[in-house]
């Protein structure tokens, strides 16, 4: 096997995995992990563990996550040995419509403030996945959240920075401001940060269950704060709201079967990904080599050119089959010339932000990959009223065209990036991997380098997260793209250069980037036990039993 190829020093990072034969749990902030983590020595199962980390990191990471946003789930049972999907995205308003939109003056979705929030879906996800796979009491799985947004929690650097970028954005909002600002000043590095009025939201809805949230006091408040502020999204919208089981979509790489979320999500994309690399033998180039990194590049411009395609299945017909079917990777790998990046890719079938990612493995065999997020950094960049909830801009991804595959539609929803991941070895009805990643547009990419570090290369799961990541592009609603590959500093420079020269529009970034996303997984072994690893690109902590 070809060495990787490597370069600079991770003396300050993680270098193993962290073991255990008990269960883990993986989050982008140690006190999410420690959360979830105290919920498995109650006895709490994988679900439980989930969520109780997930609202943990609605507080301790505002810019990337809330209440206001939407989830997704993977959820492997043990008792039963399915895998379960579970879509928590939320809909359109019943009064949003392309006409209304034009009316108001909009040639193209606004990308934020009130007409730019849709039903956020993550506290039914959460309450339907807990009804189903729990077994705490749910109030108990709000406590650490609640806590931490009464009490205080302390400011990382990576939050820190995040406040300091945003003010124009999510400062100039006043219910914002009184918390991320507290005296108009951006909090240091180390401070204590307080939302007590997220606190009162998180309590009402542990009491009250998810009705709270989408009929009761909470409920009432964000649609009364958004009606004020001229958005769409009314009461009834919120009480028609529900999360759908899904069937998960997938595809066989290496001896793996890999599953993804189904449309309305892009999952398609990285199973596409795999299927067009699968045609070359990757063990054989090597880790980090330029032919290698050609052809993951390639295979992410050929998968997003069909991107356009992903809509609501109950709004349009995405040709998912078609999309992961052999023949048609084949085709599209015999469009990648070895030697020369293409920056003109075309769609190969006719047309009929800002995020968290967490795993968990629990002891009874249960396992969980939930992803949960407000789209841009801050969302919408408001936040509803003295809720002390942070409202998403997923709307953004609608588009004013009629024709298109995301055209809105009341009780539409929108396109989404998030992804969470399992893979099974084939044959074995137990996931040996579960992981995703933050990180929108670069989820598949990150996702295809992960895979391709485990089942080609043999890393572990720390060092598969941990090796040097690329990014190409970087679409936003509306259909922007750019050409950029983004490349982190630990790649040679002698890589970096020939990729330029084979025609890559090629840009350095960070050593340890946050652009390229927050990677985390676990791998679970045939003797049981268990590896989990954090992304050092984040605040995270793999923390097991």
């Amino acid at each position: 096997m070809a060495l990787p190829i490597y370069a600079g020093s991770a003396a300050s990072k993680p270098t193993a995995p962290t073991r255990s034969s008990g269960g883990m749990v993986v989050t982008p902030h140690w006190l999410a992990s420690q959360a979830g983590l105290a919920m498995l020595h109650a006895g709490g199962s994988a679900v439980d563990a989930a969520v109780a980390a997930n609202a943990v990191l609605t507080v301790v990471y505002p810019h990337m996550t809330s209440i206001g946003g939407d989830c997704f789930m993977l959820i492997h049972d043990a008792d039963s040995g399915k895998l379960y999907g579970l879509n928590g995205c939320g809909r359109a308003p019943a009064a949003a419509t392309i006409a209304r939109l034009h009316r108001l003056g909009y040639g193209a979705m606004p990308v934020s403030g009130p007409l730019a929030v849709t039903v956020p879906g993550t506290i039914d996800a959460w309450s339907t996945a807990h009804a189903a796979f729990g077994n705490l009491n749910w109030a108990q799985l709000l406590q650490p959240a609640i806590g931490y947004a009464r009490d205080g929690f302390p400011v990382t650097s990576r939050l820190h920075l995040a406040l300091g970028q945003s003010r124009g954005y999510i400062g100039g909002d006043s219910y914002a401001a009184a918390v991320f600002y507290p005296g108009g000043y951006l909090p240091a590095t180390g401070a204590t940060l307080r939302n007590p009025n997220l606190a009162r939201s998180l309590t009402a809805i542990a009491e009250g269950g998810r009705d709270a949230f989408y009929s009761g006091t909470v409920g009432q408040a964000i649609a009364a704060d958004i009606q004020r502020r001229g958005g769409l999204l009314t009461l009834h919208d919120l009480e028609a709201h529900q999360s759908d089981w899904v069937d998960p979509i997938s595809t066989t790489y290496r001896g793996y079967t890999i599953f993804e979320m189904p449309p309305n999500t892009q999952g398609l994309m990285t199973l596409m990904e795999l299927n067009i690399v699968s045609g070359f033998d990757m063990t054989a180039l090597g880790a980090g080599s330029v032919q290698a990194l050609h052809y993951q590049v390639e295979a992410k411009k050929l998968a997003f050119a069909d991107r356009g395609l992903i809509g609501d299945p109950a709004f349009v017909s995405v040709p998912v089959a078609r999309m992961l079917s052999s023949d048609y990777a084949a085709a599209r790998r015999a469009e990648i010339n070895p030697q020369r990046a293409n920056n003109a890719v075309q769609r190969g079938i006719s047309a009929g932000g800002d995020t968290i990612f967490l795993c968990v493995a629990d002891s009874k065999g249960n396992r969980v990959s939930l992803i949960q997020s407000l789209y841009f950094a801050f969302g919408a960049g408001f936040m509803a009223g003295n809720t002390g909830i942070v409202m998403h801009n997923r709307g953004a991804y609608f588009q004013l065209d009629p024709a298109s595959a995301n055209a809105l539609a009341p009780g539409k929803r929108p396109f989404h990036t998030l992804i969470p991941a399992m893979a099974y070895k084939v044959g074995e009805q137990h996931p040996s991997y579960l992981f995703g990643t933050r990180g929108a547009d670069g989820q598949p990419q990150t996702q295809l380098q992960v895979v391709n570090n485990l089942l080609d290369w043999g890393m572990d799961v720390q060092a598969a997260v941990s090796a040097p990541r690329w990014l190409h592009g970087g679409a936003i609603p509306n259909g922007v793209d750019t050409t950029l590959l983004s490349m982190e500093s630990r790649f040679p420079y002698a890589v970096r250069h020939r990729l330029a020269q084979m025609g890559h529009n090629v840009g350095l970034a960070g050593a340890w980037d946050e652009t390229m996303g927050h990677a985390h997984a676990i791998a679970i072994h045939a003797d049981g036990s268990i590896e989990g690893a954090a992304d050092p690109r984040s605040d995270g902590a793999a923390f097991g039993i």
